[in-house]
């Protein structure tokens, strides 16, 4: 009577395994990418004109744009939108970075996320440029937050 509720059940297709691109840089560069998490729309462009298109679609999905978050994973930045999510308290983005030994992005989104053993850890092992980021971050994931939660600025997100 009900079989039509009764679906096949399909064997999950395995997923190609993502590959990644390394991220590392200057500390001049995480300092200007921190100011373009800030609000500086001249330093963000500039980093996507200037070889660093990751960090002008790293930070757009710190703002929510979806086609940025689309991108970095399309385009082999998968640790960075893990990170993102991770830092918006997504716990199964937090295990896959500490899975995949992204140590460092991991204590990332865990300071954003307001970890104080994460904000430990970053005093301990990062360089101050990517504790200014961490805190660049966790200032606009915040204020995301708090827009989210204010019922006169309901759907803004800054």
């Amino acid at each position: 009577m009900f079989s039509f509720f009764k679906r096949k059940k399909e064997t999950p297709k395995p997923s190609k395994p993502m590959e990644l691109k390394p991220i590392q840089y200057d500390p001049k560069v995480i300092l200007a990418w921190a100011k373009a998490i800030e609000g500086d729309r001249v330093i963000q462009l500039g980093l996507k004109e200037n070889g660093y298109p990751e960090l002008f679609h790293a930070t757009e999905a710190i703002f929510l744009n979806q086609d940025s978050r689309d991108w970095l994973i399309a385009n082999g930045y998968g640790q960075l939108m893990a990170m993102v999510n991770a830092a918006e308290g997504l716990t199964d983005a937090c295990e896959w970075l500490a899975i995949h030994k992204f140590e460092l992005l991991f204590h990332i989104a865990r300071a954003v996320d307001h970890y104080p053993e994460s904000w430990d850890w970053l005093k301990k092992f990062a360089t101050p440029d990517l504790f200014m980021l961490a805190k660049s971050i966790q200032f606009i994931k915040d204020k995301i937050e708090e827009n989210h939660g204010d019922i006169h600025s309901m759907g803004k997100d800054l």
